[in-house]
Order: structure tokens, then sequence, then C-alpha cells
């Protein structure tokens, strides 16, 4: 019989934004990160770990080393800002990379592994990518690489960052670019561990996605993708109705979505991957599976 996998959720999120983000969708990053994990994985045991609050009860190296595998989520924090919120993240992840335990980042996650692995995080010149990455394209190394399983070769996915990886760490291969981010999906081999992320949010839901937009309201009118509150209320409240009613292809014609984002299956495959192909095996090495 097969056991259940122990994970571990990292929250990138401070108390303030966690709660910001439970008023537009219900739930924080790492909540709706551990229903994706469960969903993948239902026999999963998940917990959650909150490294930017005071007190909080942080695993030490010998805590992360009983898990089979370690998740961090999106954050509104800038790693370049140095923030104590930050640089305890950083820690952290430079902790679980010493396990050996499988590590994978979505957007937050991938910035923190960089630079917990030697690289940097910089504000992109290109500005803030939201809604979709588009035309995300698979690099040499990607096509044959196991994150990238179930993907085709050009692929969009739900996004939402204004920072992305500047220097690339030693041990970094990047599998999947595109216009905007030259890192939009890598491994790195740092320490005793291998880590998947990716620059995007393949565990978004539309619903997530309407959630993001709420957020920022004035901001996206301000700096252009929207003319005003109305139109992008308009745009969310479609992002409602198609994920209430994935047949609507009046809707996905308008926003321009295809199966990348409205087949679960498929906008998840990055994760489901990282759980078959490292997590799993990585219990079984160590007689867990």
């Amino acid at each position: 019989m097969t056991r259940a996998p122990r994970l571990l959720v990292l929250e990138g999120n401070t108390p303030k934004a966690r709660a910001r983000q439970a008023q537009f969708t219900g739930q924080t990053y790492s909540e709706a990160y551990s229903d994706v994990l469960r969903s993948i994985a239902p026999e999963a045991v998940v917990d959650i770990c909150f490294p930017t609050d005071d007190g909080a009860n942080i695993p030490d190296a010998g805590g992360i080393a009983g898990y089979d595998g370690v998740a961090m989520t999106g954050s509104s924090l800038n790693l370049y800002k140095a923030e104590t919120e930050s640089l305890r993240q950083v820690e952290l992840m430079r902790s679980v990379f010493e396990t050996g335990v499988p590590i994978f980042g979505s957007c937050w996650g991938l910035q923190v592994g960089s630079v917990a692995a030697g690289g940097t995080v910089v504000k992109s010149k290109n500005g803030r990518e939201i809604g979709l990455a588009r035309k995300i394209v698979l690099t040499e190394e990607g096509r044959s690489h196991g994150l990238h399983a179930g993907k085709g070769p050009s692929y969009d996915a739900p996004a939402v960052h204004t920072d992305e990886v500047g220097e690339k760490p030693k041990g970094m291969v990047v599998t999947a670019t595109n216009a905007h981010s030259e890192v939009q999906a890598a491994e790195i081999r740092h320490g005793k561990s291998t880590f998947w992320g990716v620059q995007y949010h393949p565990e978004f839901t539309l619903d997530d996605m309407a959630g993001v937009f709420e957020r920022y309201g004035q901001v996206l009118v301000d700096e252009g993708p929207f003319r005003d509150m109305d139109e992008l209320k308009a745009h969310t409240e479609d992002l409602k109705a198609l994920q209430k009613d994935p047949s609507r292809r009046d809707i996905a014609f308008r926003l321009g979505y295809d199966a990348d984002v409205l087949e679960p299956t498929r906008r998840l495959a990055e994760i489901r991957n990282w759980i078959e192909k490292l997590v799993l095996p990585f219990m079984s090495r160590r007689g867990r599976g």
C-alpha cells in the first residue's frame, strides 16, 4: 500500500496580505495551494507554515526532513527590498535545500528558491505581467524535462508578478521563457535538493484570477490594462462566469482563453509532475512508498 505523502506548504504572504487575499477569494494562498495538492494526491497530509510571522513555528532542517515535498506560494513581497519577512523565507529555503526534500515554487516561490541558491531577483523592465503569461515557450532543455510533461511547446498560464529572476543561480536550468520574462520555469539543483519552479501560477483558478484583479483594482486602471473600473469589473465577472460554466465559448473567445487554462489537468501539469516525478520517487527511496 502506498503511504500518504507528507507535504509542507510555505505561505509567502504576511498576515495583512493573507487577510486581504481571503477577503476577495475566501482563502489564503496557502489554503488554496493545499487544496490543489490534495486534489492531485487525495491521500496527502498537507501542513502549512507561515515564515513571515513573528513567533511562527518554523521547522528546522530536521523537521523539514520529515516531509516528502515542500511547496512555496506566491507573495506580494519584493525580495530586492530585503525586508525581514522576505529574508526569513530565503533562510528557510536554504534550510530546505540542505535536506534533499523535493521543492516546488510558484512565482514568489521561484524567486525565493533562486535567491536561496545564489541568484538575484529584480523588478521586471517589462512591468506587470497579469492575467495570463502569454506564449510561454519551452526551451531545448524544457522540451524533454519532466516538469513540463503534458504541456505543449507553447502555452499560456495564469500569472501576476512585477519581479523576476535577474542573475541566475549556479545549478539553474531554464526550461521555459516568454517575451516578458526570460525565466518562466526552471530547475535548480542546489545543496541536496532538486527544485522545480515556475514564474506563473498553475494553481490559480479563474476565480483566483478574478480575485487578483479585484485586489489590484484602481492600480490596473492607472497602469493601463483597463480604461476604467467598470471595464475591470466586467472582466472579473467574465472570469467568474467562465469558472462556473467552462462551456461558455463566448467568454473564452472574448478573453482569448483556451484549454491551457480552462482544463485543470493541463493547467496543473507542472504541480502534478512534481508530485509524480519527484515527491513519490523520493518517498520510495526512503522506504515510505
